[in-house]
């Protein structure tokens, strides 16, 4: 609303209308760009989705659809759904929720057709393995919204990555037990936090420029070490023992989604409930309260009692705790051993999550997931040789970020007090 002075001082409010276009805009450039592929790469065939997994004991099958007439049947749809957002922008209407969800899901759907044109989808497979590679970006992402909340922003989420996993690796490699090469882990994670909260917070100095230079000091650090120390007792501390896979009873039985969330190992257990108790403990305890006061009007804080540095660097300090069990992912499960520059910048991709997701628990893990879920059909399109240049193939988890930041975030603003210090006086 405004407000109009009339001629006698009298106030008139008016209304004003925003009209939220973005949302329409992003579904016609994705709705365009499909009709266009597949019209100038046209396949035919059948595209067959296995719903199944052999290791279960509910084989559901494969399902088989005409890929040249399931792929323009899907995209008339998708065009009655753009014509839906964009006639919900000119009517000054928010979008429904459920329709970018319904979008984007029959999207990769007619995507997925187009792509595996006579050739074979492993549904599970291909939600198993988007779950896989968004743990650590999850695990990042909770230690990114934890530190901004507070004021702090996290940059140095790629350092407390590799820091967690060199630790995670030498520990469980000499202890020979997973679980103390996690707590290793989140210690590792805590040392690189505290750092960046040290000097950010009690020396004043940028929070962005201490999380760089965090990150290239632990790249060589680590880089150093592992030439140093592990390569040449590879035997002994660069091989670690691994987490076990653990399938629940009944659960992991439910077709599809069971043998992807329920036949995990110990840390994606521990990453389902980190998420769960980030998301209420932010919003519904006396923690959450005190760390987002501190993180939006540190002054107010201060005022009522809130020791405003102390929250920050404890919270930081967690933070980092969380990230680093997931850089003890990469060691401990994923990928067996420490290498030099192992989380190949992912660090940088969580901190996308934070923004994408608006600050949100829920929101940066499914942010994460969207991540999670491009890298992996990127490996799937290389193995059903699909005609897209396998450059391409390369950009695209990163082009698909910068889409849903750009074109799916809408406008967002950031805590009102992150990355600046305070200074009580």
């Amino acid at each position: 609303m405004t407000a109009t002075h009339l001629a006698d001082d009298a106030i008139q409010l008016t209304t004003v209308r925003v009209r939220h276009i973005k949302l329409a805009v992003s579904l016609a450039v994705v709705t365009v760009l499909l009709a266009l592929l597949f019209a100038l790469v046209p396949r035919d065939g059948q595209s067959t989705f296995r719903l199944g997994d052999p290791a279960s004991n509910i084989d559901l099958g494969n399902v088989g659809v005409p890929t040249a007439a399931t792929c323009w049947g899907v995209l008339v749809v998708l065009v009655l759904l753009t014509a839906w957002s964009v006639w919900d922008a000119v009517s000054y209407r928010r979008t429904p929720l459920w329709l970018p969800i319904a979008f984007g899901a029959l999207a990769v759907f007619a995507f997925l057709v187009w792509a595996a044109a006579d050739g074979l989808v492993p549904v599970t497979g291909l939600l198993f393995g988007a779950l896989s590679l968004s743990v650590p970006l999850i695990f990042g992402a909770l230690g990114g919204v934890i530190g901004e909340r507070v004021g702090v922003v996290n940059v140095a989420i790629e350092g407390q990555f590799l820091f967690g996993a060199f630790s995670a690796a030498l520990v469980a490699s000499l202890t020979r037990n997973p679980f103390l090469g996690l707590i290793a882990a989140m210690v590792g994670g805590v040392l690189v936090a505290f750092v960046l909260a040290a000097f950010s917070i009690k020396y004043l100095v940028d929070q962005v420029i201490v999380g760089v230079v965090l990150n290239v000091l632990v790249t060589g650090l680590t880089g150093f070490l592992y030439g140093a120390l592990l390569v040449p007792n590879e035997d002994i501390m660069n091989r670690p023992e691994r987490f076990p896979r653990w399938e629940i009873p009944l659960l992991g039985d439910i077709p599809i989604i069971g043998p992807v969330l329920f036949n995990q190992t110990f840390i994606v257990y521990l990453m389902y409930a980190v998420v769960a108790v980030v998301a209420w403990g932010l919003y519904r305890t006396r923690w959450g309260l005190r760390l987002r006061a501190v993180g939006e009007h540190p002054q107010a804080a201060d005022t009522v009692g809130i020791k405003v540095n102390s929250s920050r660097f404890w919270n930081v300090s967690l933070a980092g705790a969380i990230a680093g069990i997931g850089g003890a992912y990469f060691t401990l499960v994923s990928v067996g051993q420490f290498t030099k520059e192992m989380t190949a910048g992912l660090g940088f991709i969580a901190l996308a999550a934070v923004i994408f997701g608006r600050w949100d628990p829920i929101r940066a893990t499914l942010a994460a997931l969207l991540f999670g879920f491009a890298t992996n059909l990127q490996n799937l399109l290389t193995v059903l040789r699909t005609p897209i240049p396998s450059e391409f193939m390369l950009m695209l988890p990163y082009v698909v970020t910068i889409i849903a930041v750009a074109g799916f975030a809408g406008q967002i603003r950031g805590p009102a007090a992150a990355g600046k210090p305070y200074i009580k006086g």
